[in-house]
């Protein structure tokens, strides 16, 4: 980056050497995963979309969407396994293992979305100021994620970096932590920002609350066994082991 704000010629996309399959990997990594992403935040402010009606039953409505949840916690948490990153890398060089990654987890959580079956069965629906309330924090949370991510400046989350590095022939960097932003005060920011905007949709259904629960026991699981970021699960607000 220079004083300018720009990146220098040799950092820019349009410089890397052109090979097609890593430029395939590059944009569906960015593609699907950042518009998953938006689409996915967008289902948690507004609700379930609901184009495809398979079942009225809120007894099956339960049993479709909890089967769906955990096969995209199936995916989430098997590839970024060691296991799985062994198995990997005999097929294809390990600096695709990040965008393929990205991928396939922006498909399955389009699944999720496009999939997902709604109930009829009111649990709680929050009145006008609660409602007020509600959105307002949705959106301090939403904060708190774009906070935390522009903190986190060494990560990558679509696995794009790897790939142009390799490209310019470059070794991968080693990955330092640094507290900046949220981290200063709080272990797992994203996590807990994505638990309040989880729980702050105002009208539960018997599918909504489904969905709360076990998307928070994830998160949680996740919070405590941290994949992606795994030196955070080590590292104390002091940067030492804790």
């Amino acid at each position: 980056m220079n004083h300018a704000g720009k990146r220098p010629p040799g950092d820019r996309d349009d410089a890397l050497p052109f090979r097609p399959v890593p430029r395939l990997a590059l944009i569906l990594s960015a593609a699907i995963g950042s518009t998953a992403l938006l689409a996915f935040t967008v289902f948690l402010f507004t609700g379930p979309w609901h184009p495809l009606v398979f079942f009225q039953d809120t007894g099956a409505v339960l049993v479709f969407d909890a089967c769906l949840s955990a096969a995209f916690f199936a995916q989430h948490s098997g590839m970024v396994r060691n296991s799985f990153k062994a198995w990997f890398g005999r097929l294809a060089p390990e600096y695709y293992h990040g965008a393929i990654f990205s991928i396939a987890s922006g498909i399955c959580l389009y699944g999720v979305i496009l999939l997902w079956q709604v109930s009829a069965q009111p649990v709680l629906v929050a009145g006008e100021a609660l409602r007020f309330g509600l959105r307002a924090l949705f959106l301090a949370a939403l904060g708190g994620i774009v906070w935390s991510n522009l903190a986190l400046r060494s990560f990558d989350s679509f696995g794009l970096r790897a790939i142009r590095r390799h490209l310019r022939g470059k070794s991968p960097p080693a990955v330092a932590f640094m507290e900046r932003g949220p981290y200063r005060w709080v272990r797992h920011p994203q996590y807990f920002c994505v638990l309040v905007m989880i729980w702050s949709y105002p009208d539960l259904t018997a599918d909504r609350l489904l969905f709360n629960v076990l998307w928070s026991a994830y998160r949680e699981y996740q919070s405590r066994v941290p994949m992606l970021i795994p030196f955070l699960a080590r590292t104390g607000a002091s940067g030492h082991p804790g």
